[in-house]
């Protein structure tokens, strides 16, 4: 058996993220239309270590079969190492065979950026110019980069409660956007004015207060991922139109959707899957002054749809390396 072994710096060289965002938007179709296969994650708590281990495949007729392993370790920055690892595996949709070997972490993070790149291209403003970042980790750095990608933004503001750390951010991550990149004084400085936000943060209590939205705000929440984690409050919840990844993700996962709808103030059946709207099944944006909020957990449809372009464009560019089992 050959196996192809892709690194981050493999898989971001195939696969870049304005190819990535058009991955994204093919995959959420394809599963709001009923055409992709994929089980509710299995996540598995690692209670010694306040951990979670996740399990995650899928079918993706488009661009193949794989599963994903991604673990979240909240305590890892305090042993310098990253809290999301993973690995994603890629298989022969043909004959079941493994094809590739994925660094999870990076594709994780590249993936859930595109993902709001996607959004944003579809729901926010066309003359959105201002953008915000909170949070400074590697969920935050490709969120940045996607909203960048899919609008001529002309600065970011990025906040993080860690002043150091939104210093060493800017410094990282402006030379791979157009955008200007500002420090923020606060979370509330910089959302308000902001035309498209991203909160990417580990939080379980609200960093953004929907007071703070202008109208015709897009906003992406791509942070919490159980269903007691809050990092959208529910003021911007009742004052948005809300689009997730997956209904059926969200209902199980997004403490951002289901505490707000335990209270009564948001009901599924208005939620709008991303890939309805990808696959002109519904609409997105319907007003300019309309606040939008998407909502992702994460479905194990971003993960194949990136591996397997990425994997295939790797086979072309000679990208990878190939080792024999």
């Amino acid at each position: 058996m050959r196996l192809t072994l892709l690194s981050a710096a493999d898989l971001r060289a195939a696969l870049p993220m304005r190819e990535a965002v058009a991955a994204m938007r093919a995959a959420f179709a394809e599963l709001s239309s009923g055409r992709a296969a994929v089980p509710l994650r299995v996540a598995l708590p690692v209670p010694p270590a306040e951990g979670l281990a996740l399990f995650m495949p899928a079918y993706v007729p488009s661009s193949g079969l794989g599963a994903k392993i991604v673990s979240v370790f909240p305590r890892n920055p305090s042993l310098g190492k990253p809290i999301i690892n993973g690995l994603v595996v890629v298989l022969d949709a043909a004959t079941g065979e493994p094809l590739a070997l994925c660094d999870g972490t990076f594709l994780t993070a590249w993936r859930t950026g595109a993902g709001s790149g996607a959004a944003t291209d579809l729901l926010a403003r066309p003359e959105a110019r201002v953008g915000a970042v909170l949070g400074c980790g590697a969920q935050a750095r490709t969120q940045a980069v996607a909203i960048d990608t899919v609008r001529a933004l002309e600065v970011i503001r990025v906040y993080a409660p860690t002043r150091a750390h939104v210093e060493h951010f800017v410094v990282e991550v402006q030379p791979e956007v157009r955008a200007r990149l500002a420090p923020a004084a606060s979370a509330e400085a910089a959302v308000r004015g902001a035309d498209v936000i991203c909160v990417a943060t580990t939080s379980a209590q609200p960093v953004l207060a929907g007071d703070w939205l202008a109208p015709g705000a897009h906003v992406n929440g791509v942070g919490s991922y159980t269903t007691q984690m809050q990092e959208v409050d529910a003021a911007t919840v009742g004052r948005a139109r809300i689009f997730v990844d997956a209904r059926a993700a969200a209902l199980a996962e997004a403490g951002d959707l289901v505490i707000p709808m335990r209270a009564g103030l948001t009901r599924p059946e208005d939620w709008t899957e991303l890939g309805e709207v990808a696959a002109g099944q519904k609409p997105g944006r319907q007003a300019p002054g309309e606040i939008t909020f998407f909502k992702s957990v994460g479905v194990a449809v971003q993960d194949v749809a990136a591996a397997g372009r990425a994997l295939e464009a790797a086979r072309r560019l000679r990208l990878g390396q190939e080792v024999e089992f």
